[in-house]
């Protein structure tokens, strides 16, 4: 079976882009437009892996970083973001996410950093 990543992006053409790239890397992905559209689906699926973009409408992917926490649901989350800046990165990581990238991603980093916490996640 192959793992399951949120991909949590209000820009479409981002969405698109990372969820062939990401499918091409043997990923199943699911697409959201908006952090609380991700939010909501955790009802039902929770992912192995999620990436939230940083700035968003509505719910920054910090503020769905932080109501994961406080819902204590505890997944890999990788905060991407075009606005790179050392104090986000410094917060989204103080907040527990397991990576920070700036935008555009490079491939092969990305999906070492998911393979990477999907086994780290696994093995606690």
């Amino acid at each position: 079976m192959r793992p399951l990543i949120a991909l949590v992006d209000d820009e479409e053409s981002v969405r698109r882009a990372l969820a062939r790239m990401l499918s091409a890397s043997q990923f199943d992905v699911e697409v959201f437009a908006s952090g609380q559209e991700f939010l909501d689906s955790l009802r039902t699926r929770v992912p192995d892996c999620a990436i939230l973009d940083y700035r968003m409408p509505g719910l920054t992917g910090r503020d769905v970083q932080r109501q994961l926490s406080q819902e204590q649901i505890r997944l890999p989350i990788i905060v991407v973001t075009a606005h790179d800046h050392p104090a986000l990165r410094e917060q989204c990581l103080a907040d527990g996410a397991v990576a920070y990238l700036a935008k555009p991603l490079q491939r092969e980093r990305l999906v070492d950093l998911i393979n990477d916490a999907i086994r780290l996640r696994s093995a606690s």
